[in-house]
C-alpha cells in the first residue's frame, strides 16, 4: 500500500468515526433529555430535577453533555481501531515526507506547544472539576440546610480557600495525568537507546509523535539502521578478504605446483631426451604464462576495487567503442569473427574514466571470442533507456547453462564445462567488469539463450 492509498484510508476512518461518535453522543443525548423530562412529569416538585434544570439549564447541558459523550466515543473507538502499529506507521511516514521536504516539524505540534497545551487543558478541567464540585455542594446544601458537615466546612475553611487549595491540589494531579503518556513515552526512547547501546542494533523505537521526541527516535532507529548496515558491510568486506586470499592461495599454488614439479624433475635430470626435456619446458613455460596472467588480473580487480579517484570526462560511448572494435580487427580475424556495431545517429554522450572503462570493454569482449568464435559474429548494440546509455554484447556461441548465470561475476568463479576448458582463464574478467560498472554508477547483466548471449551494461548519461 503506497502512501496516498494509507493517507485515504486514515481519512476514511476518521470520518466514519466522526459520524459514529456524533449520532452516538446526538442519541445518548436525546435519551437522557426524555428520561429527565419524563422524572420531571413523575415528580414534578423533586428539587434537584428543578436544581439542574433552573441553575445548569437544559440546552447548556445537553450542549456540555454532548460535546464530552463524542470525544468520549470518538477517541475510545479511535484508539480501538487504529492500533500502535499503525499509528506508529503513519508518524514515520509524516516524519519521513518532513525530511524529503527538508521542512522542521509544524509549529502547533512541537513539544513547547504541547506543554502549553497540556497546561492550559489542566488548568480548564481543573476549573470544570471546581465547578462541579461547587454545583455538587450547592446542591447537597441545597437538599439539606441544616446538615452540620457542610456548615463546618463553609464557616471553618471558607469556600475560596477550600476552592484554591482544592484547585492547587487538582492541577498537578491532572498535569500529573495528562502528561504521563508523554513521560512514559521518553522513557521508552531511553530504555530503547539502552538496548541500542548494548548491541542490539535491530532495536526499533516506535515513533508514536510527530514531535521533537518522535524525531528523536525516528532518528535513534535511523541511525542503528545505518550502523548495522555499516557493521554489516564491514564483516561483508572482512569476509570477501578473507574469501580473495584463499581463492589467490589456491588459484596460485595449483600452477607453482606443476612449475615446480617440472623443473625438480629437469634438475634431477629425469627425462629421456632432449624432447621430453623441451616438453617439460614447454609446459612450465605456459603455467608460467598462466600464473603470469592471474597475477595480472588479481592487481587489475585489487586496482579497480580500491577507493582511488576515476578521472571522469565526458566520453562519446558510441565513437569509443568504434574505435575499440577496430583494435580488436587482429583477435576478431584470428578467431575467424567479425564486429558489428549497430548505434543510432549522433552520439551518445556519457561522464566516465576512459581508461577503466577501455579495461572492462576489452574484457567482455575477449569473453565473447573466447567463447563465441562458433557464431562468427560479435554484435554491439547501443541505446538509450530512461537517462541510461545501454551497450549489449551479443556472441553467439555455446549458451550459458541457467544456473550458472546467477555467479558469472563472483571472483574466481568459472563455468564448469567446455567454456572454461578451452581457455583457462582465471575467473577474474567479468568480476572487474562488475567492479568498473559498479564504480561508474552503471550495472551490468547477463542473459543467455539457444539464440545468443547477451551482456548488457547500462550507464548513465551526462548530465
Amino acid at each position: 500500500m503506497n502512501e496516498r492509498a494509507a493517507l485515504n484510508v486514515d481519512v476514511q476512518r476518521k470520518r466514519i468515526l466522526l459520524l459514529i461518535g456524533a449520532v452516538a453522543a446526538f442519541l445518548i443525548v436525546l435519551a437522557g433529555r426524555s428520561v429527565l423530562s419524563v422524572l420531571i412529569q413523575i415528580e414534578p416538585y423533586d428539587y434537584p430535577l428543578i436544581w439542574l434544570v433552573e441553575h445548569i439549564g437544559s440546552i447548556p447541558l445537553m450542549l456540555a453533555t454532548g460535546l464530552l459523550l463524542f470525544a468520549f466515543f470518538y477517541f475510545g473507538m479511535r484508539g480501538r481501531i487504529l492500533n500502535n502499529t499503525q499509528r506508529n506507521s503513519r508518524a514515520e511516514r509524516e516524519l519521513e515526507q518532513l525530511e524529503a521536504r527538508g521542512s522542521g516539524i509544524r509549529l502547533f505540534r512541537t513539544l513547547r506547544w504541547r506543554f502549553l497545551l497540556i497546561f492550559i487543558s489542566s488548568i480548564g478541567i481543573t476549573g470544570c472539576l471546581l465547578l462541579i464540585g461547587h454545583a455538587f455542594i450547592s446542591y447537597l446544601i441545597f437538599k439539606d440546610p441544616s446538615n452540620p458537615g457542610l456548615k463546618w466546612i463553609i464557616n471553618n475553611i471558607g469556600s475560596p480557600v477550600l476552592m484554591t487549595i482544592s484547585g492547587i491540589l487538582l492541577f498537578f494531579i491532572v498535569f500529573y495525568l495528562t502528561t504521563s503518556s508523554m513521560i512514559g513515552y521518553l522513557k521508552q526512547i531511553t530504555t530503547g537507546l539502552q538496548e541500542i547501546a548494548k548491541g542490539q542494533l535491530d532495536h526499533s523505537i516506535p515513533v508514536k509523535t510527530t514531535d521533537e521526541l518522535g524525531l528523536l527516535a525516528h532518528n535513534i532507529n535511523r541511525m542503528s539502521r545505518q550502523l548495522n548496515l555499516s557493521i554489516e558491510e564491514e564483516r561483508n568486506a572482512e569476509r570477501t578478504k578473507n574469501d580473495l586470499i584463499t581463492g589467490v592461495s589456491h588459484d596460485l599454488r595449483t600452477p607453482l605446483t606443476s612449475i615446480l614439479g617440472f623443473l625438480e624433475a629437469i634438475e634431477d635430470d629425469r627425462y629421456k631426451d632432449e624432447v621430453e626435456l623441451r616438453y617439460y619446458v614447454n609446459i612450465a613455460h605456459e603455467k608460467s604464462r598462466g600464473l603470469k596472467r592471474l597475477i595480472d588480473d588479481l592487481f587489475e580487480y585489487t586496482k579497480y576495487n580500491n577507493q582511488d579517484e576515476l578521472d571522469i570526462r565526458e566520453l562519446d560511448l558510441i565513437g569509443f567503442l568504434r574505435q575499440l572494435a577496430e583494435e580488436f580487427v587482429p583477435s576478431l580475424a584470428k578467431a575467424d569473427m567479425e564486429c558489428r556495431i549497430d548505434a543510432p545517429d549522433g552520439a551518445i554522450l556519457i561522464a566516465a574514466d576512459g581508461e577503466s572503462l577501455v579495461r572492462a570493454f576489452e574484457n567482455i569482449m575477449a569473453n565473447a571470442i573466447n567463447y563465441g568464435s562458433q557464431g562468427k559474429y560479435l554484435d554491439i548494440r547501443l541505446s538509450v533507456e530512461d537517462r541510461q546509455a545501454v551497450v549489449a554484447f551479443a556472441n553467439y556461441g555455446e549458451p550459458i547453462p541457467k544456473q550458472e548465470l546467477p555467479r558469472l561475476f563472483e571472483r574466481f568463479y568459472r563455468v564448469e564445462q567446455s567454456r572454461s576448458k578451452h581457455t583457462g582463464g582465471s575467473g577474474l574478467g567479468l568480476a572487474i567488469v562488475k567492479s568498473i560498472v559498479e564504480r561508474h554508477q552503471g550495472s551490468i547483466s547477463v542473459q543467455s539463450s539457444k539464440k545468443e548471449t547477451v551482456f548488457e551494461i547500462r550507464l548513465p548519461l551526462h548530465a
